[in-house]
């Protein structure tokens, strides 16, 4: 972590925004979401390079009714915004059982699953979701051309044991696990791609060329219009809200965001939820699988025993990781991790 906040502030950030980026990113490849953690920073260095990322200022408040918050992110690390954010949205909770903040014109924010859990802990629920209103690559059901980006959504419940952390794209794979994929010649898990001429495929390789396919939205050929149907109240909730988005065509990488957090003690309270969701965990772990399956588990259970293993034993960066970053090292003269 110590590495990649070394960079970001080499780069023009400040040491605290720097580590809360780095922090992120780590706690996303903790989670085992490896295309979402440190993999993304070389871009994000590429970014503040080219004067796509913004490293000073702070966020332009668009509305301020209380509850509800909207800010013009200025192409501010996502990162940094979305901790700002929860942490103000924490704050008012103090006064209003619901908080929103919605942010336009903030820059990517990587895992979104990396988010949830410290708000969990403090016994809050957490909704979060983001688009990118400048780039593309999933197809509306039906069609054979992209128009939208996977949206993902993110959810946190405290049970009273592991929370609930959800954490799910409205497409059927990302364009990071695309572009991994086709750079080493490798396929998807499954037919989550559609060609131009409207052929379901797991190659990646399609997605570019002459004619380039698309992404699927979650469901499939078959039934991608639950996938999206969630893409579209993903666009309104982040882009729509904000009242900056694809209309306005933007230039370059960029994040429409989406934060509500709840306080169950203003409902039926916090003790009663808690029993009422451990209860279901419990229901679910219990259900009868077929032979031979695993048994049922919980979103997030598989990636917090992985975020432990790791803190324990060391954390698994992907092999393309230290590779992107070594000229950037040797660029601001910063050492490479020991063990990388």
């Amino acid at each position: 972590m110590l590495f990649a906040s070394a960079l970001l502030e080499r780069a023009g950030l400040a040491r605290d925004r720097a580590r809360t980026v780095a922090d992120v990113l780590v706690e996303g490849d903790l989670l085992g979401h490896d295309t979402h953690g440190l993999d993304q920073l070389a871009g994000y260095l590429q970014q503040i390079d080219d004067g796509l990322l913004a490293t000073s200022g702070d966020p332009v408040v668009i509305a301020d009714l209380g509850a509800c918050l909207t800010w013009d992110g200025r192409r501010l690390p996502g990162h940094w915004l979305v901790k700002q954010a929860i942490a103000e949205a924490r704050h008012r909770l103090l006064a209003h059982p619901i908080v929103t903040v919605v942010i336009g014109s903030g820059h990517h924010i990587g895992c979104l699953q990396a988010y949830l859990k410290p708000v969990t802990d403090a016994g809050l629920i957490i909704v979060l979701m983001c688009s990118d209103p400048s780039a593309t690559g999933v197809a509306p059901h039906g069609g054979v051309a992209s128009r939208i980006t996977p949206n993902p959504l993110a959810a946190g419940f405290p049970t009273g044991g592991d929370p609930i952390l959800i954490d799910i794209s409205s497409s059927t794979s990302t364009n990071a696990m695309n572009k991994r994929l086709a750079s080493k010649g490798e396929r998807l898990k499954g037919p989550w791609l559609v060609d131009a001429d409207g052929h379901a495929t797991d190659d990646p390789r399609v997605l570019s060329g002459d004619r380039p396919g698309a992404m699927l939205p979650l469901g499939g050929i078959e039934l991608g219009h639950k996938g999206f149907s969630l893409a579209l109240i993903v666009e309104a909730l982040t882009s729509g809200l904000a009242g900056r988005g694809r209309s306005e065509s933007p230039p370059a990488w960029t994040a429409s965001i989406f934060l509500q957090l709840i306080d169950p003690d203003a409902f039926g309270g916090r003790d009663a939820f808690v029993r009422e969701m451990r209860y279901l965990v419990d229901l679910c772990h219990d259900t009868p699988v077929a032979p031979g399956n695993a048994p049922v588990r919980l979103p997030g259970e598989a990636a917090l025993a992985r975020r432990r293993k790791q803190i324990r034993e060391g954390i698994q960066l992907h092999e393309t990781i230290i590779p992107a970053l070594t000229p950037w090292a040797e660029r601001f003269g910063i050492s490479l991790p020991q063990h990388a």
